[in-house]
């Protein structure tokens, strides 16, 4: 496609900018909008200015993926509801044996559950655990921090409902859930031993206690912390579940707060909002004031009191309820089940994770309303000012015009092509965040792998999920699930810390490129 008039191109250029601009920094003094607005907002100027015409920005909507994002969160709300991310955390303290395994083990929960229930979600519900874990045991927190985060963003690979740019992916690839998980699922196991790997060299001997550990405190201030050998991770109290994931438990509470409060419901279409039934957010937004806005205010609760509360409820509950809420748990746990088992049938996605959000709705058997009103609008929203836009900026030619240029040095059939390809998947996704770089480049990655090989077409999607995924990793506003992990670490309850830029730039820059380079390995059309 060659270059579109001048105007066009100029006025289009401008249009893209401004989404940008807000997408990135979504409260930039000059105009605060957020990231929702901002979307529409690039979107209403290519129409505007006339780079796009109503009828095709109307066109350039999927619907697919819109039902998809939306039957997603709903399924996501239901199981936090369901207490199944409680359950993710007894799992991860079960007898425990020491800092080591504690690693390990964060990075195989965390991964695999953000394969299934998305990887902000998990790093959500999980950095209280983490943080109230290393401070009862006197080990430093931050590679359990960088453990949780890197290791949901290449768990989230895996499959189309993983995170937003492989949902995107799978529905204009129109890759099978299945194939999707055969394709991709060698290099997500391998991704997270090897990053679990070089967790363990960096920090081996920080987790024996062995170094001295400089921390961050509020303010930017040092403390020097000299650390002590672990004491065992197993826990004394008679669930074997840490204090902070007991109902009533700040942790608790935490989570109640982050999908009630009033400053979600304000914000809850930003990427990072903290809600569970927000999932899958906008993975790649590099979302950090937001969630900074968006966690900021919330009341700490007493926790004596919390749990006094709670068992009273208890009490009143009464055995028969507690059946019929248990008997509800398990018609979620079923219907969900079912309909992972339906995707990996080769159902149509979309439909299939909606009947299933709507038959969680009717199995709930009351009002609707309170559950679908903590759906992120505004997220479906900000897709579809960022369908609009980008198709907008595809009408100028300028996307093509540089494909061409790399298209020669990119060719998937070659080594050196496959490096120069997934160099510009992590530099654009780094730069422009994942969601944007699938849309500009998915069709053109494609095409040109159908003209080396019908065979390569599905190779060159994996490739694209692959790597604008763990691209995440490289840098802390690299992906949202970072910045969530760094807020909710820094105005946790039971310890706060502060993830800095440096350290997760240390750990983040080799294992993005180990890791990327070992799962294209592994990757197979």
């Amino acid at each position: 496609m060659v270059l579109a008039s001048a105007d066009k191109v100029v006025l289009g250029s401008i249009a893209f900018a401004v989404f940008w601009v807000l997408a990135v920094f979504p409260s930039v003094p000059f105009l605060p909008i957020g990231r929702t607005a901002g979307s529409l907002l690039g979107a209403i100027l290519m129409i505007v200015f006339k780079v796009i015409t109503p009828d095709e920005a109307y066109d350039a909507i999927d619907l697919s993926i819109l039902g998809l994002l939306f039957g997603t969160m709903v399924v996501g709300l239901y199981l936090e509801r369901a207490d199944m991310f409680k359950y993710l955390g007894r799992l991860l303290s079960w007898k425990c044996r020491g800092a080591k395994d504690l690693l390990c083990r964060i990075c195989v929960v965390s991964a695999l559950s953000s394969a299934l229930f998305t990887n902000d979600t998990s790093c959500i519900v999980l950095t209280e655990f983490v943080l109230q874990t290393a401070k009862q045991n006197n080990v430093a927190p931050h590679p359990f921090l960088l453990a949780l985060a890197s290791s949901a963003n290449i768990g989230s690979s895996a499959t189309p409902i993983g995170n937003p740019q492989n949902l995107v992916i799978a529905i204009q690839s129109k890759i099978s859930f299945g194939q999707f998980l055969l394709g991709l699922f060698p290099s997500m196991l391998i991704g997270v031993i090897v990053n679990m790997s070089i967790l363990l060299c960096m920090y081996w001997r920080l987790l024996s206690g062995e170094e001295v550990e400089e921390i961050t405190l509020e303010g930017g201030d040092l403390a020097v912390k000299t650390t002590t050998p672990p004491r065992s991770l197993e826990l004394t109290n008679s669930n074997d579940v840490p204090s902070n994931l007991t109902e009533g438990s700040p942790a608790s509470e935490a989570e109640k707060e982050v999908s009630n409060s009033p400053s979600l419901n304000e914000n809850k279409g930003d990427i990072e909002s903290g809600s569970i039934c927000m999932s899958p957010t906008e993975d790649n937004l590099h979302a950090g004031d937001t969630t900074s806005r968006t966690l900021e205010g919330r009341n700490e609760p007493n926790e004596s009191t919390e749990a006094v509360k709670d068992t009273r409820e208890n009490e009143k509950e009464g055995p028969s309820n507690a059946w019929k809420r248990l008997a509800w748990k398990i018609c979620v746990y079923l219907v969900t089940t079912g309909m992972l088992i339906a995707l990996l049938m080769g159902l149509n996605m979309s439909w299939t994770v909606l009947t299933a959000s709507l038959t969680l709705v009717v199995l709930d058997f009351k009002d609707a309303g309170p559950c679908l009103e903590k759906v992120s609008y505004s997220l479906l929203l900000l897709f579809c000012g960022m369908f609009i836009t980008v198709e907008g900026f595809n009408k100028t030619g300028i996307p093509s015009t540089l494909w061409n240029i790399t298209k020669p040095h990119a060719e998937i059939n070659r080594a050196s092509g496959m490096v120069v390809l997934a160099l510009v998947i992590l530099v654009l996704s780094n730069i422009a965040s994942n969601v944007p770089t699938v849309l500009l480049l998915g069709g053109r990655v494609a095409a040109q792998a159908a003209a080396i090989s019908p065979h390569e077409v599905k190779k060159a999607w994996l490739v694209l999920a692959w790597v604008s995924t763990v691209a995440g990793n490289l840098s802390l506003p690299g992906s949202a699930a970072n910045l969530i992990v760094c807020e909710q670490a820094r105005r946790a309850q039971s310890g706060k810390y502060t993830l800095s830029f440096w350290t997760h730039l240390k750990f983040g820059i080799p294992s993005t490129l180990i890791v990327t380079a070992i799962g294209l390995a592994l990757i197979r059309g």
